[in-house]
């Protein structure tokens, strides 16, 4: 700095340090962040999830019998929520909200990646279950259903667990290639527009999350599962998120610099 430069104050100083430090990006777990947030991050984040499928759900068939417009109304719902949830609290938790893309981050980051330790992961997935189950529950309180009636939407149909696999492969591929080309930045529009897409091209309507799926058992309205159906659609979503991780491994596979190292 010259004599002739103005001399900034500290606080302006200070403010433009703020704006350009690095920030962690939506997706990405940031490491400063306590532990009890990053938790209350996530049951929140899941249960306002659940609230808002479950909820839009009720509402479409309140206003119409026509299930391809209670679809529509659905879907749409959960893109523009999912994406305003992540733009939210990305930064705290990362935004996981789902037990699948919790347990591939752990695993990618036992595999030398970054991601959620063993303490980690056994603290976001309990977290997540019981934000899902409290979101079902919500949503049914907000709309005057009972607070907890099973629900009786069987969904055992093998072309149904066929398409829990392909929609939550396509979920964490889309994440994790994300992540291996730096660009979770675009995770809010990203993700969400996938679910509202998967919603329609999946003969599921794309749970592709077990802790959803879980908290969707506990009510009997349009977004509900039976409880027999949970099991065979959790196992489909954990083989989906095994299936995700192989595509990722072979689609953004790593070159090698001519001294033998990885390259980014």
């Amino acid at each position: 700095m010259t004599a002739t430069e103005p001399v900034a104050a500290p606080e302006v100083e200070s403010g433009i340090a703020a704006a350009t430090s690095p920030q962690p990006a939506p997706g990405a777990t940031p490491p400063r962040t306590p532990l009890i947030a990053r938790a209350a991050a996530e049951l929140v984040g899941t249960a306002a999830l659940v609230a808002i499928v479950v909820g839009s759900g009720i509402q479409a068939t309140k206003l119409t019998d026509d299930v391809a417009l209670q679809l529509l109304a659905n879907s749409t719902a959960t893109v523009f929520g999912l994406g305003v949830l992540i733009a939210l609290l990305g930064p705290v938790s990362g935004a996981h909200f789902n037990p699948a893309v919790t347990l591939a981050e752990w695993w990618t980051a036992r595999r030398g990646g970054a991601g959620v330790n063993t303490r980690e992961l056994a603290v976001y997935v309990p977290s997540q279950i019981a934000g899902a189950i409290a979101g079902a529950i919500l949503a049914d309180a907000m709309f005057g259903e009972p607070l907890v009636k099973w629900s009786q939407h069987d969904r055992s149909a093998g072309n149904l667990l066929l398409g829990e696999v392909v929609a939550t492969a396509g979920l964490i591929l889309l994440i994790f290639g994300l992540a291996r080309t730096d660009r979770l930045r675009f995770a809010p529009v990203a993700v969400a527009s996938y679910i509202g897409a998967a919603y329609w091209f999946t003969s599921s309507t794309s749970f592709a999350n077990p802790a959803v799926t879980i908290g969707r058992a506990f009510t009997d309205t349009f977004a509900g599962i039976a409880p027999a159906s949970v099991p065979g659609f959790i196992a489909m979503q954990l083989i989906g998120a095994v299936v995700g991780l192989a595509l990722v491994a072979v689609i953004f596979m790593r070159g090698k610099t001519d001294s033998g190292t990885l390259s980014a």
